[in-house]
């Protein structure tokens, strides 16, 4: 099977060799176990599941929330003559109808889609009638609670993969520390001898870290930029607004820079993109929390405008410098006014303990077996859609309830032909069953509304062979299908002996994962003022242990760098003032020190949307101050009060 590997790997991808780690990771699958690929961003993820899906049957499907990285390699591949296509937001109805006809009819042989995909009960459908031979999963560690990017449709994974039959896994990741992988080969079943991590250290990084002011910034960043030559680079910043104002700086200043964030849309950043990787000069300034994902193996600079919230994510996002092996730089600005920011969007997800007990009595009031609305849950709470998500999920692991299938709410369809003409095209059964389920549609002005539970029934068929007609008249460009409104469904399993301790149970666990959050940003902080080679501290936080210091990390090649200690904080009486007669005249939106300091530290919540309060005068007044300082102090002056 080797040589067949070998002869793969030239004809298709005109590579001699195999990097390091690949050979271990793509014989155990093509010998049909499930494995797992740890290696350094570059280090060659890609090819583990992009070769073994020409060498098995059926279709390799890929997970991976990167859409700019989907595009990249989708592009790639079909330059290889490659049959490959993606499923995401940014696809139309006609391109999704024709990606899901390759997929039918055999002509694809990897499908990449994002993991909220699976919520969608017309692609699970679709995907329960493939061959699955291949399920890769890209960004991993996002399956750990323990890692520093876990999501909750992370978790599912795994049951879908099953669920789909699908022949083994492959689990990917740049930045599993020891604990997230024994989480990932865990959830995975993955052998622990099918698990090849390849180590952290890169040679030709040079990590710089540079501690600047505010004020310095600007300067700094341009500086690094003229003393080096015109080349690919990327600037990370954590806001979508910083990102277009340094994008801004630097095209002022005569260099060819754009910005790239979520807030675009996926046309723009799809053009974008497409700049960036045929430019040999681009500047791309792009969102810490969206990420570039491109394949671009000549970005000879990666710039931290803003601090990195977590040791990994700086190591993925240095991960993309050099990824052709020479000399690239990756250069920390490190300014103490960035912290309060970060510190803000950690404390902003913990939801107060009486938003959780009143989640908790909602729930456990709804019967046996219920379905939510997220976006309700979220507003009536005032719990943000992810921590939700994450607290479900907690609900689940604790045994209380087993999530189902997710659904839409509303179906809508506009027959492209005439109906009559529809059904003429049918006969027998399916002409009968299709006629009954269009008698189930009421008639507005161009569309048709149906409720597909109600029509289950009265047809006496399963809702999910409804979808599955729905879908494939789609397909068929019958039928325009729109879909709204989508609900979780759960089955109760147990009920809390106190739904008052649950509560403070699900408080205590966000209240700890809070402190956790911290704690990764203040080893950012510990990195920048380690009094010893940071490239060997960074590797073995990511288990890799070397002796040697490296000689091209700001330790070796200048010694230690020092923090200005934080200014203490004073909020004026003035302020505290007016915050307290707001919270009287806002009692039941502002009705905690948590809630009143996430106000004035400009944390937006769904409460603050819903009741207009983002736009009042104090919104954000505090927003330079630590905001757990803010909360104690605003704590103290209502006792004092």
């Amino acid at each position: 099977m080797t040589d067949v590997i070998h002869t793969t790997l030239q004809r298709h991808f005109g590579f001699r060799e195999l990097l390091p780690g690949q050979q271990a990771v793509i014989q155990p699958l093509l010998d049909g176990h499930s494995a797992a690929a740890i290696f350094p961003t570059g280090g060659g993820k890609s090819l583990c599941y992009q070769l073994p899906a020409l060498l098995l049957p059926g279709v390799t499907l890929v997970v991976s929330p990167l859409i700019a990285l989907m595009k990249d390699q989708i592009d790639a591949l079909g330059r290889r003559g490659i049959r490959a296509q993606r499923l995401d937001s940014s696809l139309g109805a006609d391109e999704y109808r024709e990606v899901m006809r390759q997929l039918r009819e055999g002509e694809l042989r990897l499908l990449y889609e994002a993991p909220e995909r699976f919520n969608n009960e017309r692609f699970r459908e679709s995907m329960r009638q493939l061959r699955i031979s291949l399920f890769a999963v890209d960004e991993a560690h996002c399956i750990s609670e323990w890692g520093h990017n876990f999501r909750p449709d992370y978790l599912k994974l795994a049951g879908f993969a099953r669920d789909f039959g699908a022949e083994r896994i492959l689990a990917l990741t740049a930045t599993a520390t020891p604990a997230v992988l024994d989480d990932i080969c865990r959830l995975f079943a993955i052998a622990p001898e099918h698990a090849i991590n390849t180590g952290f250290y890169r040679a030709n990084l040079t990590l710089d870290t540079r501690v600047v002011s505010a004020a310095e910034r600007d300067q700094a960043l341009l500086a690094a930029l003229r003393e080096n030559p015109p080349a690919p680079v990327i600037v990370y910043v954590t806001l979508q607004k910083t990102a277009e104002t340094v994008a801004r700086m630097l095209a002022d200043n005569g260099f060819p820079a754009r910005a790239y964030h979520a807030g675009l849309k996926p046309e723009a950043r799809g053009r974008l993109q497409e700049w960036f990787m045929a430019a040999d000069d681009a500047i791309v300034v792009a969102t810490i929390a969206f990420g570039m994902g491109v394949d671009k193996a000549d970005i000879r600079a990666v710039y931290h405008y803003n601090l990195p919230k977590s040791l990994e994510n700086y190591s993925q996002e240095i991960g993309r410098a050099g990824r052709d092996g020479q000399p690239s730089l990756c250069r920390m600005l490190v300014c103490p006014d960035d912290l309060n920011v970060l510190e803000n969007f950690i404390y902003g997800d913990t939801p107060d303990e009486s938003a959780l007990r009143g989640l908790v009595d909602e729930l456990f009031s709804l019967g046996e077996n219920f379905d939510v609305s997220l976006h309700s849950l979220s507003a009536s709470h005032d719990i943000r859609p992810l921590v939700l998500r994450t607290l479900l999920t907690y609900l689940e692991l604790g045994g209380y309830l087993a999530g189902g299938t997710p659904f839409y709410a509303n179906y809508q369809f506009k027959p492209l032909l005439d109906s009559a003409a529809i059904l003429a095209r049918f006969e027998g059964q399916r002409r009968d069953f299709l006629a009954g389920l269009f008698r189930q549609a009421r008639k507005a002005r161009h569309w048709f509304s149906i409720d597909l539970d109600q029509a289950a029934m009265a047809l006496d068929s399963p809702r999910e062979r409804i979808v599955r007609a729905l879908d494939w008249l789609g397909e068929q460009q019958l039928l325009e299908i729109k879909t709204a409104g989508v609900r979780l469904r759960y089955q109760r399993l147990r009920q809390p002996e106190s739904l008052d301790a649950l509560a403070a149970e699900l408080h205590r666990r966000g209240l700890t994962r809070e402190q956790a959050e911290i704690r990764r940003l203040q080893q950012v902080l510990d990195l920048v003022t380690l009094d010893a080679c940071q490239t060997n501290a960074l590797a073995a936080h990511f288990g890799q242990q070397r002796t040697q210091p490296c000689g091209h990390c700001s330790w070796c090649l200048r010694g230690k760098s020092e923090l200005p200690p934080r200014p203490p904080v004073t909020i004026g009486e003035d302020t505290l003032r007016a915050a307290g007669q707001l919270r009287r005249e806002q009692a039941k939106v502002l009705d905690s020190p948590r809630r009143l300091a996430r106000f004035l530290c400009g944390i937006p919540s769904p409460r603050l949307s819903r009741h207009k309060l983002s736009g009042h005068r104090l919104f954000g007044r505090l927003q330079e101050l630590p905001f757990g300082e803010v909360m104690a102090a605003l704590a103290q002056a209502g006792e004092d009060r």
